[in-house]
């Protein structure tokens, strides 16, 4: 392959990612799909492409939905066992955020309501809120009509409206001193604060410290209170699980505020929050090492503030 056809790809290869991701909710998955959209690349019909850009992602986008098709992706769907991947805000992979759609179509809460659409409906939701392509264009990538993309794009609106907390977007400084000042009551044992901060229609999901074969989901002001109050407090159990005590970093994942516990420099789970009108919506922990791993990656090269507790 030569040098200006490499050139070609890698101009293309962030936003490559970026929709993978989006489509997948997985950073490893996303990475795969790029790099097998990379070996087609190399083909020798190459040189009949006329416009690289739009076969890149038309390529990268079917390889994303032949695997949201695929036999496994269905029984994780099935078992309950999936939570979106989260990323540092940092990473490249969020893609543009530059509008409202495009910072919501990345949040953890939208990915995990993806899951819930077609793989069809889902790609044309992303490649139409996300990355502002015309019902044309879409039409040329999934190999449908225009009126049938339009019909996916209404249909995948309403689904995610549905169940969404649509609000006006909280401001980064005023849900980071919600979650400081949740993370302090959750580690004080102040439960009845705990309630206090919490919406009344409050849901939180945990993978189970990555153990439960299952997501465990927790509804009701009380529950979650005290599903968090257990979670936050130290045990020598949870020390050795964790591999010695954490510190407790606030850092935004995924465009919302999250707790991060971190261990010698190593993320061990992560606490991703949606705060709305001052309050805590959701949130949605996760601790399988396979889901942190990226996150861990930008961890090591980020120069996080100090962390909110330091000895737990």
């Amino acid at each position: 392959m030569d040098i200006a056809a490499i050139d070609r790809f890698e101009a293309s290869q962030g936003r490559l990612a970026s929709l993978a991701y989006r489509l997948l909710g997985s950073a490893a998955d996303a990475e795969d799909a790029v790099q097998d959209t990379f070996l087609r690349w190399q083909a020798p019909y190459r040189e009949r492409v006329e416009v690289p850009e739009a076969w890149l992602t038309k390529v990268v986008t079917n390889l994303c939905l032949d695997r949201l098709r695929s036999a496994q992706a269905r029984h994780e769907q099935a078992a309950g066992a999936w939570l979106p991947e989260p990323l540092l805000d940092s990473d490249p992979m969020l893609g543009p955020a530059d509008t409202f759609e495009q910072r919501e179509s990345v949040s953890l809460a939208v990915l995990t309501l993806l899951e819930r659409l077609s793989p069809v409906e889902r790609a044309v939701y992303v490649l139409r809120e996300a990355f502002s392509y015309s019902h044309a264009e879409i039409a040329g990538i999934l190999d449908i009509t225009e009126s049938a993309s339009q019909q996916h794009v209404h249909r995948a609106r309403i689904r995610v409206a549905a169940e969404r907390r649509r609000g006006s977007e909280t401001d980064p400084a005023s849900a980071r001193r919600v979650v400081e000042e949740f993370l302090a009551a959750a580690t004080s044992g102040r439960t009845e604060r705990l309630v206090a901060l919490l919406t009344d229609d409050v849901t939180a999901v945990s993978d189970g410290a990555g153990l439960s074969k299952r997501l465990l989901h927790y509804k009701t002001r009380e529950r979650v209170a005290s599903y968090v109050r257990a979670g936050f407090k130290p045990t020598p159990a949870k020390r050795r699980l964790a591999g010695g005590s954490p510190a407790f970093y606030i850092a935004l994942v995924n465009g919302s505020p999250a707790v991060l516990a971190v261990v010698d420099d190593r993320v061990v789970g992560a606490v991703a929050f949606e705060v709305s009108d001052g309050k805590v919506a959701s949130l949605r922990g996760i601790a399988a090492a396979d889901r942190l791993a990226r996150l861990n990656e930008a961890w090591r090269q980020h120069e996080p503030d100090a962390p909110a507790i330091n000895a737990w």
